[in-house]
Order: structure tokens, then sequence, then C-alpha cells
């Protein structure tokens, strides 16, 4: 037996499938993985519909023989599994081989449609779920996909013995192809909950990639993630305090879980007090038009959108990759005339003069000078105050302090922070910027007090002197 997983499309003309996955619809394509082959054909390939089909024929023995001596199996399941039968990690690495390009967004023939979504439908007649359809909605359904998982009895002539931990997967939406791809290289084997290879450090660097623009906002991101590196703690603590940067929520992933007590109210997440304390600052200073530096994925963008009283928003980051991510976050492509008409997004560095970031009634540099090195500091600080020179900028960043209150922290709160300042080196910091620039300067912490070491977030509120 073999297990495959087929990718149809019904836009016009569908054959456009074949040029985004670089894979021609009359031929037959195999390409060799270490555990068997993997092979790519079109059951059907017409102007209305067509489908890519990837199928993996698994070989057990060369699965055996290529598994290292530090392989997550026992002795006896090298032999005995549903590896030959199901859809697991082995696909997901197939298909991370086969449509690296596609998972890439790259397409010289048809670039028009790279950056678009397309109806797409996904489906893997076998896959492994721990947990039932309902993880599978759980996971798939804030995506944006229409999930269908039919549970597969254990055995049709036995009923009363139940359903097996497989279910047949079927997903239907609108979606960029490679998005689509990367979803699936992370989620087949977070719902198997398994990996047919030893995991190192490397493979949270591959989490993060191939879930760039999705993962880290995603309702059950710590679930992922914990699935997809094997419940490894160290490697899935890693994980989560990358991603929850990304999304702006790295404190919370530090956090140790909270228990559920209804008479216990609900913690407010770090990032969402982050966010209102600096909308309420915009408030207090009256700014109509207000630029977010350094925005990532569009989380604060959103924010700002969202409240009153704004009639111009901007976000600019360095990274384009971020700026891709905040435009899906944003759903720029369905976004009405009038809300588009408000908001830019823009490709800046903040150690560099640009005209575009000056003429804001309001800046915000929320958990972004942490990211800077400190030799570059300077240039920030006559870009942002010197050169665009917004009547007030509100800045964040990690009170040092406060990391020992997060259990088993150690060292920096993300490994891209270039530094942690304490309360006294982040009002040096910045008395000397506002001297220097004609600014005020206002000291507020964001977050739950602590006698001892004050609030996770320190902020401060600059305003024309």
């Amino acid at each position: 037996m073999a297990v495959f997983l087929t990718i149809s499309t019904s836009h016009r003309p569908a054959t456009d499938l074949g040029y985004l996955l670089h894979k021609h619809p009359d031929r037959v394509q195999r390409f060799p993985q270490s555990f068997g082959t993997a092979v790519v054909f079109y059951p059907e390939a017409t102007q209305e519909r067509c489908t890519a089909a990837l199928l993996l024929d698994v070989d057990p023995i060369r699965l055996v023989r290529t598994r290292g001596r530090h392989s997550p199996d026992f002795s006896l399941s090298h032999y005995i599994n549903d590896r030959p039968y199901a859809a697991s990690s082995l696909l997901a690495v197939a298909l991370g081989d086969v449509f690296g390009t596609a998972r890439a967004g790259r397409c010289a023939a048809r670039p028009d449609l790279v950056g678009v979504g397309i109806p797409l439908e996904i489906g893997v007649p076998v896959l492994p779920c721990r947990g039932g359809p309902e993880v599978a909605h759980r996971i798939f359904a804030p995506l944006g996909w229409e999930v269908s998982a039919t549970p597969i009895p254990l055995d049709l002539a036995f009923p009363q013995w139940g359903d097996a931990r497989y279910v047949r997967l079927a997903l239907s939406g609108r979606m960029r192809l490679a998005d689509a791809l990367n979803q699936l290289y992370v989620l087949l084997p977070a719902l198997d909950e398994s990996k047919h290879y030893w995991q190192g450090p490397d493979e949270v660097d591959k989490l993060l990639r191939s879930g760039s623009g999705w993962l880290e906002t995603h309702p059950e991101r710590d679930l992922i993630a914990g699935r997809y590196l094997g419940r490894h703690r160290a490697l899935t603590r890693v994980a989560l305090a990358r991603l929850a940067e990304l999304g702006d929520d790295v404190d919370s992933a530090l956090d140790p879980p909270a228990e559920e007590d209804a008479t216990v109210p609900a913690r407010v997440p770090l990032n969402a007090q982050r966010h209102a304390a600096v909308l309420g600052v915009l408030r207090e200073v009256g700014a109509s038009s207000v630029i977010d530096l350094g925005c990532g994925t569009g989380q604060f963008v959103a924010a700002l959108l969202a409240a009153g009283g704004l009639t111009r928003i901007a976000g600019c980051d360095v990274s384009t990759r971020s700026l891709q991510a905040a435009a899906r976050h944003l759903h720029l492509d369905t976004m009405s005339e009038r809300q588009a008409g408000r908001l830019d997004l823009f490709q800046s560095a903040l150690t560099y003069a640009d005209d575009r970031i000056a003429g804001f009634d309001a800046a915000v540099l929320m958990e972004v000078i942490e990211h800077v090195d400190p030799s570059r500091l300077g240039a920030l600080e006559s870009v942002v105050f010197g050169s665009a020179a917004p009547g007030a900028v509100v800045v964040t960043t990690p009170n040092r302090e406060y990391n020992p209150r997060y259990p088993g922290l150690t060292g920096m709160r993300h490994p891209d922070h270039r530094f942690e300042w304490d309360r006294a080196e982040f009002a040096e910091w910045a008395s000397r910027v506002a001297a220097t620039y004609g600014y005020a300067v206002d000291h507020r912490g964001i977050g739950d007090p602590d006698p001892e070491v004050g609030t996770p977030t320190q902020m401060a509120v600059f305003t024309r002197d």
C-alpha cells in the first residue's frame, strides 16, 4: 500500500496548478526518498478542474535502515507501524522536498498567481489524528479551511470496536498555494504527534520558516508546536518563545499555564495589555495619524484600524516576509476601499532616514529597540526622533529585572534580543534621547506589577517639549 494526498483547484484555467507546483500535468514524476519513492501525477487536468496527487511508496526495510541510533521508536515499532499506510511525517518530508519551490512561493511562469488565494481542495484519505475529528477542526478551521474529518472504523466487520485513531481529512477554501503547502508540512506530523527521525535544534527553525505568517497567531500554536516537536520540552519552549515574539506575545509564552477555575478571572495576555496601554496613550495625545515602526505581522496595525479617530495609519518593517504576513493577517486583498485608503504598509530600516516615516502625529516602537544592535541604536534615535520627529513617540521594551519571575527562563526573553534593560538603564536612555531631540518623557509600566522588580514591560511616552 501507499500513502497519498491530493490537491485540487477549480481556478480557471485549472491547469495553472501545474505551473504553481512546478510539476507538468502530462507527466508522472518520481522522486527518490531515503525511505521510499514519492510520485506526482495528475488524475485530472482540464481547464475547469485540476488535481495533483502526491503518492508516497514507503519501503519499510529502507525506512528501518535509515534510522539512526537516536530514533525515537522502540525496536519492534521499527518493523510494525502504520508508516506505509497513513499520512505522517514521512509524507510531510516528501511534500517539503517535492514541492519545495512551490512552498517558497516562487513561480516565474505565473507570478500573478503566487500572491493570491485560489480555490483549493485538499484530501488525505488516512491521517493519524490523536484527539479525533475535533482536534483536526481546531487546527485547520482557524486558518480559513472548511474542514471535514471523518473517523475511520477500526474494522467494518466489527462496528462495536469503535473508531481508530485515523480520520479521512478533506479541506476546502481559498488560499495561497504556498500557504496551504506550508500548513500541511507542519500540521500533518503535528496531528500524528510523532516524527520518524530524531529531532534536533534545527527543527525549531524548520517550524518557524514553514509557520511564518500563520502559526504565530494561531489559537492552537502551543498544541501545534508541542506536537510537531514530539513534545520535546526544551525545543518546544524555545519554539514557543520565538513564535510568541513574532506574534507579540513572548511574555505569555513564558508564563506557566493557568489553572482553569471559573472563580478566577482570566489572565489578560501581556501583549493585549501592551496594545491597550499604547492605544490609551495615542488617545491622550490626540493623535489622528500613527505609524507602527517595526510592525511585524501587523497585530497592532489591526488594533489601530479597529480604533476610532485615526485617519491615517502606517506600518513599516525591515522584513518583507513579515509585511507579506501582515497583508494576509489584515486581509488587504478583501479590505474595503475606505479602509485601504487610510492604510500604508512598506519596507524600511529604522537605522536609515526615510521620508515615508515622517509627518505622523505619533510613532510607536513596541518591543522593537531591543532587537537593534547597541552600536546602531544611535542611528535609530536620529531617524525616529530627529528626522521623522513626530509629535509623540511611544516606546515599550522588556524590563530585565522581571525576567526571574518567569519559571525556567535563563538569559534574555528571546534569542534575537540584542540587549534588555532594567528600569534605571531604560530611564537613563529615555532621558538622554528626550534632552537631545527636544522631547519631554513620561515613564509608565505595563503588566501586573511586582513590588520588588516592577512590571514586565516598561513604557516611555515622548512628547514634543
